[in-house]
């Protein structure tokens, strides 16, 4: 008898437990996974410093003759 009594208070633990896992779940939506451009965000094109080969946005670089720099002090160094 004591052993159903024991089973009894584990399983209504264990759904207590698992109703308040549940709900914590629906009260937060999920991330989006990195890496996973969502929907409304389109993807732009990441270009590469002549000077010090760091990737930026495309939008970021500076034009200079011999290629884009991610800065002014690296376009004035390598073009002078």
């Amino acid at each position: 008898m004591k052993y159903l009594i024991v089973l009894a208070v584990l399983a209504v633990a264990f759904w207590i437990w698992r109703s308040n896992r549940v709900s914590d779940q629906n009260a937060h939506p999920p991330k989006v996974k990195p890496g996973k451009a969502a929907d409304s965000q389109s993807a732009e094109t990441m270009l590469q410093c002549a000077y010090c080969a760091v990737h930026l946005p495309a939008s970021d670089a500076v034009a200079g003759k011999q290629g884009r720099y991610c800065s002014v002090e690296h376009l004035r160094q390598l073009e002078g």
